[in-house]
């Protein structure tokens, strides 16, 4: 069974995907995070203060447990300010109830400006909103220490594997620099842990509830695993057809322009070394993973709104 799942497409074995499969699975058993650091101590200072850190291994960003994304929470309008700031990503939010607590579990998956990437964020009602015109609904915060979640994902594009991110967290992410995706064209196959078996329970209630089936989900004890790959729920009004060919257009040059400059190195430093020196701009970029300040910073418009 597990041989069948890592045939490459000639039908012979991936032991790319095994290799990163085994090294993430000991990761996760034995509670360990990525391996950190590009190789130089100030330029991963500059990735921390954006919220991430570099793994070396599988060559991708990922964020770390306190950014400064943690103090901003979560609603449906960061979702619908994706688009419009450059980044078109399928969302699936998730939501049920569990000891008198409202919770959320959202996937993401897409292209986040200048990289391809996943997410699975969790988190826990704070207050309701009501924005008159604009939005009504639950703003919620980032998870505590405690409600964080053992979680994973094996990241794929067109079923050839990108990368696997598995860890106790509240913001679970994993994002591949330069690398151009649409959205439909990848696949997140995660595992959740739930405290107990009954808030394994609420959370399959909301999978049913946003459109999947028994038969699609996987349960072992007080882990759910799915496959992300078409969303099931209702995707921000902000992304259209027309708005989505555009901005991904926009996004499809920035890679390439990153993959001509950066083409001729191997390592992520002398590759942000070559854009700082030939594009700043694009470095400003590259050293900025994932949503942006500009998704956030409808915060403080929020709280005033926050009943």
């Amino acid at each position: 069974m597990f041989l069948s799942k890592t045939r490459s497409l000639d039908g012979g074995i991936n032991f790319k995907e095994i290799f990163y499969i085994l090294i993430n699975k000991f990761k996760y058993v034995s509670g360990t995070a990525s391996p950190q650091g590009t190789g130089n101590e100030e330029l991963d200072k500059l990735i921390a203060l954006a919220g991430y850190a570099y793994d070396p291994l599988q060559d991708i960003f990922y964020s770390i447990m306190n950014p400064w994304q943690r103090n901003f929470g979560y609603c449906r309008l960061y979702d619908e300010a994706a688009a419009p700031t450059g980044m078109i990503i399928d969302c699936e939010p998730i939501y049920f109830e569990y000891k008198g607590k409202k919770w959320l579990i959202e996937l993401w998956k897409g292209q986040f400006d200048l990289v391809t990437g996943g997410e699975i964020g969790v988190y826990t009602r704070e207050a309701e909103l009501n924005i008159p015109g604009i939005f009504t609904g639950t703003f919620y915060n980032c998870a505590s220490d405690e409600d964080c979640l053992w979680m994973s994902f094996d990241f794929k594009k067109n079923d050839q594997h990108l990368f696997s991110r598995r860890e106790r967290h509240w913001w679970l992410t994993g994002f591949k620099l330069g690398e151009f995706s649409e959205p439909w064209e990848l696949t997140m196959h995660a595992s959740i842990t739930l405290h107990d078996t009954q808030m394994r329970d609420a959370f399959i209630g909301g999978l049913l509830k946003a459109g999947y089936l028994e038969n699609e989900l996987t349960i072992s004890k007080r882990t759910v695993s799915l496959v992300y790959d078409v969303p099931r729920t209702p995707q921000p009004i902000t992304r259209t057809k027309v708005t989505d060919w555009l901005i991904q257009r926009k996004n499809e040059y920035l890679c390439k322009k990153f993959m001509e400059l950066t083409g001729g190195f191997d390592n992520i430093l002398d590759k942000l070394n070559i854009l700082k020196e030939k594009d700043p701009a694009m470095y400003e970029r590259a050293i900025n993973i994932g949503k942006n300040r500009q998704i956030f910073d409808m915060h403080d418009k929020i709280r005033g709104y926050l009943e």
